[in-house]
């Protein structure tokens, strides 16, 4: 038996910790572990096993280049022979080529070369379900909190090596597109000179960001300097970040966003409670805030304190913020090219625990997500609980994200399984019982009280709930998914986020997410306005205000939540445009937008029914909002860049069913009737 021992060294800088309120174990271990557990090892050892196979998981190990150019050393082995296949690189969809049946392969020549010399690390799971890494002797390696390579003297462009990328020596040909959007690789290409208001709402940007252990790890919420009372504006928001990190990744720098990603992934097992209940496993945080804590011998140490709701309005646990960092993930990934991070063992369970957590069986029998009021960007009492659209077109794009980065094993084969017979459930649900458009007479002609399996209407929904605005409000052409579906109740209010996001996703049909953009258009005055744009459609009025938002100061109508104009949707909607070809209204927003938004000092939101003033209550300075319009800029600049944040429609979904696959063979179904309005 050969083994062969590499060491990795690190230096050791200033302590960084997660601050812990309470024992809890967590997915890399005992509670003690995590909280001693810093982010720079003096050491990590890592064994391979001369029998292996290396192509397993090649890139999972933290220093393995450093660990590639020792071994060459050791051996002797011509640089030109080692690992030689011109130069390693990741293009945009190379996350996705680089599987074979979602598993990890390795350019060929690269593997062929390093077969004879080393082994591979294996991946088990264990009866928590938790990924560890075994190796020789049954030594485990702990997955590592936060990856750090040191700077060589002989490696070139730091950032490149640390995400997997080899630089060649000099005299080597550089793909260069293959490092488009990898930061510390310069690309030059023509490009036009940035307006003096994106000029400074970069700087704004730059300014918000906040550093931890010297490392930048997020933006802050609002960064204004006139604001004496932050609340919690002056935390790291993982939904509000999302914007923040495709501008920064746009603009091809990508070590904010992986570390954010590291970073709230360590947090996201830990257990703090309300009032002793905890949370399921799995849970990612609402937001978190980096505090300085002070040790003995006046010495301080920076902690990162996290948010799971505990300390928000309501105290709601963010239902969203899991599934945005799964579709962030995999837009670093398509963006950078960088497919290692999604690779890692860490990440993989991280991805299985938010999927775990969103999948559990229970109750409910809808394949739709039953979630409490407040556990989204609504996060007020908007009389959004029970099934948002805004959250099954999120929980939808998470599930295709996860089906496209997870490794295919047999610790994960059912996790992908059941991820497929819910996409497929899911998106009949929503496209049959969500859509509502002017030929969507039944419902008003809807007979309750049927019990059958054959029953029209399945939902008990009586006629009387439509709203009378919106017999008039609904165009010829164009029809939207409604806002809320429950027994005996729809929700007919128009909420932009869940639509849009249903549009990039493809949840929605192609004729719906054509239709939806149409109605966009024919009410451009209701949803866009003066500022664009209408979080919701129409805002909550009189008593209904008051039974529903409890009388809510803050929601008042055509206010905040309830009527108020976002300008950090603008990305979305940007996003939308692009993948279904009207450019010019995205450009007509952006527009809109730009003229008044450093004029107004980037607010959150906007007040009025046209969105006219500013937020009785909006903080200045706000992050998403300027992040939302540099995106936007970007996108439009670049529209073949959006490719790698959409998704197309995926038609082997819409043939599965899962009654067919259910073992009862029941074979009444009611996607039967159905299929040819779906199937388009």
């Amino acid at each position: 038996m050969v083994a062969l021992g590499f060491l990795s060294n690190h230096s050791m800088k200033l302590s960084c910790r997660f601050l812990m309120t309470r024992k809890s174990p967590g997915i890399f271990g005992s509670a003690k572990y995590l909280h001693t557990l810093t982010s720079n090892l003096s050491r990590n050892h890592v064994c391979f096993d001369y029998n292996k196979q290396f192509s397993a998981y090649p890139f999972r190990i933290c220093g393995f280049r450093s660990a590639i150019n020792n071994t060459q050393k050791i051996f002797c082995i011509p640089k030109t022979n080692f690992g030689q296949s011109g130069l390693i690189s990741f293009a945009h969809d190379d996350c996705t080529r680089r599987r074979t049946s979602r598993g990890v392969s390795v350019i060929a020549s690269f593997a062929s070369e390093v077969k004879g010399y080393s082994t591979s690390v294996e991946t088990r799971v264990n009866d928590k379900n938790f990924e560890r890494i075994y190796v020789q002797n049954g030594i485990g390696v702990k997955p590592l909190v936060v990856e750090k390579i040191d700077k060589d003297e002989n490696v070139v462009g730091e950032e490149a090596s640390r995400i997997g990328i080899a630089v060649p020596d000099e005299g080597e040909n550089v793909n260069t597109e293959n490092l488009e959007g990898v930061k510390g690789v310069e690309i030059t290409s023509p490009k036009r000179e940035e307006s003096d208001i994106e000029k400074e709402a970069w700087k704004l940007l730059n300014d918000a960001i906040v550093m931890y252990c010297g490392s930048p790890v997020g933006t802050v919420a609002a960064n204004d300097p006139g604001d004496k009372q932050p609340l919690n504006y002056d935390q790291v928001f993982i939904r509000d970040f999302v914007p923040s990190a495709l501008a920064f990744l746009l603009r091809g720098e990508g070590e904010i966003v992986r570390n954010f990603l590291l970073h709230t992934l360590q947090l996201q097992s830990w257990e703090k409670t309300v009032d002793c209940y905890s949370p399921g496993q799995g849970l990612m945080p609402a937001s978190f805030k980096v505090r300085t804590v002070p040790l003995d011998g006046n010495k301080f140490e920076e902690v990162l304190d996290p948010d799971f709701g505990e300390s928000a309005i309501g105290r709601v646990a963010p239902v969203d913020s899991g599934l945005w960092w799964i579709i962030l993930l995999r837009a670093y990934g398509k963006i950078t090219g960088d497919c290692t991070l999604q690779e890692r063992v860490d990440v993989q369970t991280g991805i299985k625990l938010i999927l775990n957590l969103c999948l559990t069986d229970g109750f409910d029998m809808f394949p739709s997500l039953l979630v409490t009021d407040g556990s989204c960007m609504i996060d007020r009492r908007m009389g959004i609980h029970g099934h948002p659209l805004e959250i099954q077109a999120l929980f939808y794009s998470a599930l295709r994200c996860s089906r496209e980065m997870l490794t295919v094993n047999d610790g994960s084969k059912n996790l992908v399984r059941a991820i497929n017979n819910r996409l497929s459930a899911l998106s009949f649900h929503i496209r049959e019982y969500y859509w509502v458009d002017i030929k969507n007479n039944e419902i008003y002609r809807y007979k309750t009280e049927e019990y059958s399996m054959d029953a029209t209407n399945k939902f008990n929904i009586y006629p009387e709930q439509i709203p009378s605005w919106l017999m008039d409000w609904i165009p010829e052409e164009g029809g939207y998914l409604i806002g809320n579906l429950q027994p005996a109740h729809m929700d007919f209010r128009f909420f932009t986020l869940g639509n849009l996001w249903s549009i990039i996703s493809s949840l929605g049909t192609p004729k719906q997410n054509k239709a939806i953009l149409n109605l966009i258009e024919a009410k451009w005055d209701d949803i866009v306005g003066r500022m664009p744009l209408k979080i919701c459609y129409p805002a909550l009025e009189n008593e209904d205000w008051r039974i529903i938002t409890g009388s809510d100061p803050k929601n008042t109508p055509w206010s905040y939540h309830n009527g108020g104009s976002w300008p950090t949707l603008l990305w979305q909607f940007t996003l939308a445009c692009i993948k279904m070809g009207r450019l010019e209204l995205a450009q007509k927003a952006v527009a809109l937008a730009e003229k008044r938004l450093a004029v107004d000092r980037w607010p959150e939101y906007y007040d009025t029914r046209t969105g006219k003033f500013i937020g009785k209550q909006s903080r200045l300075c706000q992050t998403w909002t300027i992040a939302g319009f540099l995106t936007s800029k970007v996108l439009l600049e670049n529209p073949q860049m959006a490719s790698m944040l959409l998704w197309e429609e995926d038609y082997e979904l819409l043939e599965i069913c899962v009654c067919a696959l259910s073992k009862t063979g029941r074979k009444k179904c009611s996607r039967v009737a159905a299929k040819s309005q779906i199937l388009v």
